[in-house]
């Protein structure tokens, strides 16, 4: 496992965030990192997501940032031309894996089943994004898909569908190395400026994190 994915499992949660706006870029870091949140996952959904990541890596470098939903070879590029320190996507594809191995972007693929599981260790990755976490089956899920796999040391970041609620059944799994949420930074609250709730969520959630670790 890399720095970069060593360091995301040592915070453990990563929120997952559709950012629309540029502007918005510093304030949802300066509440991420409030709340004691060095981490974020800026998705591709956006046409704002690059500018947004090169404002980031550059101006508030104590934040890890990556790149989700990498689809295709042009999102890798711009992800790492714009500073991403990983990538993610929700699915497997081999184009997009080429590309993060061009790049050397460290980047995490989906995998729902031992068919994507099978194709990611080929590749030499021991990093998986389980997606769409919630409606896959949920822990037991992952821990049965991953079990014939435990061998060779993967690990695992499931993300769709996990609450604040639910994250500490995922986090118990010892293949899990840290959960995305989009629950922490939502578009709305971004959008509406609610910075100080953004701060809210995020202490809460590394606070959770913390003792979860603990009574483990």
């Amino acid at each position: 496992m890399t720095r970069i994915f060593e360091r995301t499992a040592e915070i453990g949660i990563v929120p997952v965030i559709a950012i629309e706006h540029v502007k918005d870029a510093l304030p949802l870091a300066d509440a991420l990192l409030e709340g004691g949140l060095p981490l974020a996952e800026i998705t591709f959904r956006t046409p704002a997501a690059a500018e947004v990541i090169a404002i980031l890596t550059h101006q508030r470098p104590e934040l890890l940032v990556g790149a989700g939903t990498l689809l295709n070879a042009e999102s890798v590029k711009q992800a790492k031309e714009s500073g991403a320190a990983f990538g993610l996507a929700p699915g497997f594809d081999p184009l997009v894996l080429d590309a993060a191995t061009t790049y050397q972007l460290d980047f995490a693929p989906g995998i729902m089943t031992p068919s994507d599981l099978s194709l990611t260790v080929a590749r030499g990755l021991r990093v998986a994004k389980f997606f769409p976490a919630g409606i896959a089956g949920g822990p037991g899920a992952l821990a049965g898909i991953s079990a014939p796999f435990s061998h060779v040391g993967m690990r695992f970041i499931p993300t769709g569908g996990i609450t604040q609620n639910s994250m500490g059944e995922w986090l118990r799994l010892p293949q899990v190395l840290a959960v995305g949420g989009t629950w922490i930074a939502r578009s709305e609250d971004i959008r509406e400026g609610n910075f100080a709730q953004i701060t809210r969520l995020a202490r809460a959630a590394r606070q959770q994190v913390q003792q979860i670790r603990e009574q483990a």
